[in-house]
């Protein structure tokens, strides 16, 4: 990113951060973002859409004691600025005191933070992206003469630049990007009809699988769909692809948020040091890897990051907090404002095809289809499609099914993690095999 934006965008974040200042504010911060790129999305050859993008926004948050008032403007003109200001203090002084409020402390900053390489433009003109999808739509109809219509391929790209600035003397920039192909096919026999997709996306373009094989892997998976039928009710071993299995992670991170743990809204609520996983499972939250998609130099608050241990041998280490929910709880932030940063769960020496052949005969879960997972109780239920395996091997497609169960057990009851792990999420993991869990079915 153009090194001028960058200091432009961090002087205007240390000057409101000054002017907040002056208007008696004990405590300010800013978080400012300004990014550009453009979206091609093309369908039976022709071009859908075209979607250039560029936006930019500021947000200031003022303090005066345990009051505070936020605003934000997309207008970065002084006078914009200084009403944004003005709207801020105007709010702080109507809210309720929150003794809970405020910003991270001092001693927290990230004031010597990584350069994580997470800036990589893609030269890419917008007619030279819509030949590129163009290409990678006409690959995948042509791989089968089942596959008899496509739903679209597309092509994204996006740069950025995030500023955040507190009153500590704070002020951290990141420049990040972020590209992706897509592609959604139909494929039709004897009457049934099924669609599939796939994509690829990084940081860096030259990181993005080829076309050819975005388009292939699209196409084999809508085709393998075909033929699907329903399965009796049963109990049965399942493996969650990691396509998915990153969603079982974020279940379980979502009933350790601070938010949801203050309010004694989860399922796992005083689980802190106690066993919430089987043995074998260890998680790492590692927010400094070179160009993955999870990483940060500092969290949202500009708190400094490091590795640190979630889970380790199925024994909760941590809880996932931002500096409010900590003080709720009595404790210190984890650095986890804004979010996750690259959950790695620990993975087996077995590929996909020893997972299937260690559960032997059960369910081989590849997407969710609706049901809800309930956060306070744990209790679990999904509408999938899958695969039925017998012996190792997969059988045919299913769908028309649900699986239901209590989150709490399902994680207690993970029998292996597969190392087929998936690198398109801030949640990185392998298949997961689990020993049984209730199917409704015919």
């Amino acid at each position: 990113m153009d090194r001028v934006n960058v200091e432009n965008i961090s002087n205007l974040a240390e000057s409101i951060i000054d002017q907040a200042k002056k208007m008696k504010a004990t405590a300010a911060e800013v978080a400012a973002h300004t990014d550009s790129g453009f979206s091609v999305n093309v369908r039976k050859n022709n071009v859908e859409t075209v979607e250039k993008s560029k936006t930019k926004s500021v947000e200031v948050t003022v303090y005066f004691g345990n009051h505070s008032g936020t605003a934000s403007t997309s207008d970065l003109r002084p006078e914009a600025i200084s009403t944004m200001l003005e709207k801020a203090c105007h709010i702080a002084r109507f809210t309720e005191e929150d003794p809970y409020s405020g910003l991270a402390e001092k001693d927290l900053m990230a004031y010597n933070y990584p350069d994580l390489d997470l800036y990589h433009p893609w030269q890419i003109k917008i007619d030279e992206a819509i030949e590129l999808a163009k290409n990678c739509e006409a690959r995948g109809l042509a791989y089968d003469k089942h596959i008899t219509n496509s739903e679209g391929a597309a092509v994204d790209t996006i740069s950025g630049i995030s500023v955040y600035a507190n009153s500590h003397g704070f002020c951290g920039t990141t420049s990040s990007t972020k590209h992706s192909i897509s592609c959604s096919f139909i494929a039709e026999r004897n009457k049934e009809m099924q669609r599939d997709y796939y994509y690829t996306i990084a940081r860096d373009p030259n990181d993005l699988e080829n076309h050819d094989i975005v388009a292939i892997t699209g196409a084999k998976r809508t085709l393998d769909r075909l033929g699907a039928k329903k399965i009796a009710s049963q109990k049965s071993p399942v493996i969650f692809s990691a396509e998915i299995a990153s969603d079982l992670i974020s279940n379980f991170v979502g009933a350790i948020y601070g938010s949801n743990l203050y309010r004694k809204s989860s399922f796992l609520l005083d689980h802190l040091q106690e066993q919430v996983f089987a043995k074998h499972i260890s998680i790492e939250e590692n927010p400094h890897i070179p160009k993955a998609l999870g990483s940060s130099p500092f969290d949202a608050e500009g708190v400094k990051l490091s590795p640190s241990n979630l889970v380790t041998d199925g024994i909760l280490q941590r809880y996932v907090l931002d500096s409010y929910s900590a003080r709720k709880l009595n404790t210190k932030t984890t650095g986890n404002s804004g979010g996750i940063h690259n959950l790695i769960v620990k993975t087996s020496s077995l590929d996909l095809n020893g997972l299937l052949k260690k559960m032997g005969s059960g369910l081989l879960i590849t997407e969710f289809m609706g049901g809800g997972v309930n956060i306070v109780t744990g209790d679990y239920s999904r509408g999938i499609f899958g695969y039925w395996v017998e012996n190792g091997d997969i059988q045919h497609p299913v769908t028309g099914i649900t699986i239901a169960g209590n989150l709490k057990d399902i994680l207690l009851n993970i029998k292996e993690i597969s190392n087929d792990i998936d690198y398109r999420n801030s949640i990185v993991t392998g298949s997961i095999l689990l020993d049984e869990i209730t199917i409704a079915g015919s």
